[in-house]
């Protein structure tokens, strides 16, 4: 399981990811620039520990490297939020609290991503968008909380 990218790596690695093609030190380090003072050598070393833990694999050109993301930022953002949820000592609980801490426009993307894993299972997928539809109602709201309004294009 993934530990947490540091502030410079979580850097280095939001350019990779972003530009989504083989980046090489300069092009990293001259974007850097424009937000920091940072020197050729610790961005290179930063690329090195990158390819070195996994995140970034490298093809020599000439006497340069060019990286590439190994992984997607998904994919990395769901693995810390699945290590997270899997230490809990209550998982339900713990997905009660991160569900309650979501803003709407968040609950509407997990309702997006809940509709696309249905696909995978039907019944499992249905009872989890279902859970975070909306936040907990009032008493007597709550006879609405079964219907989901469908939105053209979705």
């Amino acid at each position: 399981m993934p530990r947490p990218l540091g502030e410079l790596e979580d850097a280095v690695m939001t350019r990779v990811w972003q530009w989504n093609r083989p980046v090489t030190v300069r092009e990293v380090l001259e974007d850097l620039q424009q937000e920091r003072s940072i020197a050729y050598t610790t961005v290179m070393t930063v690329m090195d520990n990158l390819h070195q833990k996994g995140w970034v694999r490298r093809e020599a050109e000439g006497r340069a490297y060019r990286y590439t993301a190994v992984s997607t930022r998904a994919a990395y953002s769901a693995a810390l939020m699945n290590e997270a949820w899997s230490t809990s000592d209550n998982p339900a609980a713990a997905l009660v609290a991160f569900f309650g801490m979501m803003s709407a426009e968040q609950r509407e993307a997990l309702r997006d991503a809940v509709r696309v894993v249905q696909h995978d299972d039907e019944s499992g997928a249905e009872a989890v968008a279902e859970a975070v539809a909306e936040p907990p109602a009032p008493p007597e709201a709550e006879g609405d909380s079964d219907e989901r309004p469908q939105e053209p294009g979705r």
